[in-house]
């Protein structure tokens, strides 16, 4: 992955980070995070789409037959541009969306074939990436990644990414 060696820090010193070594470990994150969505952004490019259809289309494909509020509370969007996304993806064919059995005012969203072809275009290609990545950095690195991105995470935005964790909604 990288032609440099990254400096190496030692347990007890990561306590006691310097303002120096977090903006290297923010700048990091920021090149990962354009390297993570480069392949993505090339796909959806090519067909008129940005990174919110993107997430719309994971979080769709991750939890189907989720409603359109619960995908309003994963997001984080306001409903006018959640609404514009899901629009374009219904007029194209990717999603469909079905009202509630239970209470006719939900409305339940659920990929099509062609919304699951394109899911699984965007998916392996970051898939690929981060398999790539994990195998480099090893598995205590894995361990440790993870707990510093659900360390970061606020609370609210922490129970939401552990009921899709643990499989809920």
């Amino acid at each position: 992955m990288s032609d440099r060696p990254l400096p190496s820090y030692s347990s007890d010193n990561l306590l006691f980070l310097t303002d120096e070594q977090l903006r290297q470990g923010i700048e990091a994150m920021f090149f990962a995070y354009r390297g993570f969505t480069a392949d993505p952004d090339r796909i959806l490019s090519d067909i008129g789409y940005g990174r919110a259809h993107h997430r719309a289309i994971h979080f769709i494909k991750r939890a189907p037959g989720t409603t359109v509020n619960n995908l309003l509370s994963i997001l984080g969007v306001t409903k006018q541009s959640l609404n514009r996304v899901l629009r374009t993806l219904i007029e194209n064919g990717l999603v469909e969306s079905r009202v509630g059995v239970a209470d006719k005012r939900e409305r339940h969203l659920f990929l099509t074939e062609k919304g699951e072809t394109l899911e699984s275009r965007l998916s392996d290609a970051q898939r690929a990436r981060m398999r790539a990545a994990y195998r480099e950095a090893g598995p205590e690195a894995v361990a440790g990644f993870r707990q510093v991105l659900e360390a970061m995470m606020d609370k609210e935005l922490h129970r939401a990414y552990g009921r899709l964790k643990d499989g809920g909604q």
